[in-house]
């Protein structure tokens, strides 16, 4: 496995292939990590996909890893959604990128834990390019989600510095990238998700309810859709939950 850290745009990434293949064209997959992570932290899935012949991206999230600028976890907590759009936004460009530089075979695959998962399902409703995806941990309800972290803060008696008028305009926002308002766009593509039922930072019932509905997409092709549910798991993706994961990956990108 060669891994280089490299700089695409103002994205600080790293960029993993199989050993002998960093030039060659090779079925790629964009890995997104999660809230207080930084792209590293994912290389055990970037191993599992180059072993498998796969080239992997993992870029840093904004105002993460080497783009840190600082704040601690309240601020960055306030800024989740940013973060998450931004990504959503910064995927396209790396997607360009990736095609410019002649990496990729056909159209690239994306992934991701916790923030990363919830990435991938916003993604997956505007960009009908992506391939195959992996959801660690995820969730594609945002207005919900969005709605529920205001609602916690404020039971901590914590006052949110924006306005009525811009929490409107922000879940509004919100609403053009959640899943459970475009479940047509997902279009039968391949996706995984893996959750644990005890998780209570991504919480298991939404997401599972949100991939039973999408699942009616998918009468077609239920062999695109599956969902893992550990029991006893909570944040935290189990090592088998992992390699099923770069599993499925590599079957549908790999031809």
């Amino acid at each position: 496995m060669k891994v280089k850290r490299q700089v695409w745009g103002h994205i600080p990434l790293l960029h993993i292939t199989p050993e002998q293949e960093v030039e060659t064209a090779l079925p790629t997959v964009v890995f997104f990590h999660g809230h207080m992570s930084a792209k590293e932290h994912n290389l055990h899935y970037a191993y599992q996909l180059a072993e498998k012949g796969l080239r992997v991206i993992l870029p840093d999230a904004h105002l993460h890893g080497e783009r840190s600028e600082g704040l601690d976890d309240v601020q960055i907590s306030l800024r989740f959604w940013e973060i998450v759009l931004t990504s959503i936004e910064e995927l396209a460009f790396l997607h360009k990128e990736i095609h410019k530089q002649g990496l990729a075979v056909g159209e690239p695959g994306v992934g991701g834990t916790s923030m990363g998962g919830i990435t991938t399902m916003g993604a997956l409703t505007v960009y009908p390019w992506i391939k195959a995806a992996a959801i660690m941990m995820g969730a594609g309800n945002y207005v919900e989600l969005a709605q529920a972290q205001m609602a916690q803060y404020e039971s901590r008696g914590f006052q949110l510095p924006i306005s009525a008028e811009e929490r409107e305009k922000m879940l509004s926002t919100l609403a053009v990238f959640d899943s459970s308002h475009h479940m047509e766009n997902f279009n039968g593509r391949p996706i995984y998700f893996w959750h644990g039922e005890q998780d209570v930072t991504v919480p298991f019932e939404p997401t599972h309810r949100l991939f039973k509905e999408l699942k009616k997409q998918y009468e077609a092709v239920p062999e695109n859709i599956v969902f893992k549910r550990e029991r006893e798991a909570g944040h935290a993706v189990s090592r088998n939950g992992m390699l099923e994961a770069t599993e499925w990956l590599a079957h549908h990108l790999v031809q």
